[in-house]
């Protein structure tokens, strides 16, 4: 019995040891929970074409960030097809990655381009990013392969 007790904590404690090395990689924008899009449901931006935050009950990991949904459907729709509903640029501010670089998001300022999610960093850099979309997408799509795996800090 004592055996069996020393196992099983023994396996929790490295469970939880691998676990807590788990984290988003560089090519997402997470907080510091590994949660992307500021906690905002990935699914409503196509479905109600607005931010909607996302509740704790209802996530998905992709790419090893964890998304947060408004409902169980939308997590469902999600895991169903991520490709469709993961922003571009690993979340970060597709205005920023016009320049190379890599900016949080706030969840507000989105776009949704030919079934595409991109957000930005806030509303006024979305206006910004906003008056010329195809040329900036044309932009941050040169840019993007070579800082995709670069820290943010290192830009």
């Amino acid at each position: 019995m004592k055996k069996l007790f020393t196992l099983k904590s023994l396996f929790t404690a490295v469970a939880i040891t691998v676990s807590s090395l788990s984290f988003a990689g560089v090519d997402t924008q997470t907080d510091s929970n590994d949660v992307i899009l500021a906690g905002h449901d990935a699914v409503a931006y196509f479905t109600q074409n607005k931010p909607v935050v996302g509740k704790a009950q209802y996530t998905a990991v992709h790419n090893d960030a964890i998304y947060r949904f408004s409902s169980e459907a939308n997590r469902d729709a999600f895991n169903s097809n991520p490709e469709k509903y993961a922003p571009a640029y690993g979340g970060f501010c597709a205005f920023g990655a016009t320049f190379g670089k890599k900016f949080d998001i706030d969840g507000k300022a989105f776009e949704i381009v030919d079934g595409k999610l991109y957000v930005n960093k806030n509303p006024e850099v979305y206006k910004a990013w906003k008056k010329d979309i195809p040329k900036h997408l044309i932009e941050a799509n040169e840019q993007w392969p070579s800082i995709e795996f670069t820290p943010g800090n290192e830009l």
